[in-house]
């Protein structure tokens, strides 16, 4: 059965599974991407997902020495940021049973360049703001509980509002 474009049934199967073993839970994710020394698009990468690939590309704005020809780093992370909240809100009103007539997200991301740039030790990130419109039959109570879930489960909500460690490696050669 499908609610919202969700496949209820396979995410419950999931978490029926996923009970009986955590650690199935666990994914990694990875890309390789490469620097473009010759002009045009930046970066680009070869993504691999559960049904195929796609080449994304990037390229920072003019500002920061870019052609700006494709989204730059930031607005990946936005997109990807605001994509992972609308799915768990998707999802988690599906798993409530409330359809959804209309999702929308809006994502904004307040960024101070001036670090980048070796101007300041601002904060790079000032804020990150979802705005997500609803429009359904459901009690707006309801909704708001959604929304509550939706912040609380939400992997990109988590990254925005966790700290999480980084490794970086240098390969030379």
């Amino acid at each position: 059965m499908k609610i919202n474009n969700i496949d209820v049934d396979r995410v419950k199967a999931t978490v029926k599974e996923l009970q009986k073993d955590l650690s199935k839970a666990k994914k990694v994710n990875k890309i390789e991407g490469e620097w473009n020394m010759a002009g045009g698009a930046q970066f680009s990468a070869t993504v691999s997902f559960e049904n195929g690939k796609a080449t994304l590309s990037a390229d920072q704005p003019t500002f920061l020495g870019g052609g700006g020809t494709q989204p730059g780093p930031m607005i990946y992370c936005l997109y990807g940021s605001a994509s992972c909240y609308a799915a768990t809100f998707a999802t988690i009103a599906a798993m409530e049973g409330v359809t959804l007539k209309k999702l929308t997200v809006i994502a904004e991301s307040y960024v101070d360049f001036s670090k980048t740039l070796g101007l300041s030790n601002n904060p790079t990130a000032e804020k990150v703001r979802f705005t997500l419109c609803v429009e359904s039959d459901a009690p707006a109570e309801k909704i708001k509980n959604i929304e509550a879930l939706s912040r609380e489960r939400c992997p990109a909500v988590y990254c925005l509002t966790q700290p999480i460690p980084l490794e970086t490696e240098l390969k030379i050669g």
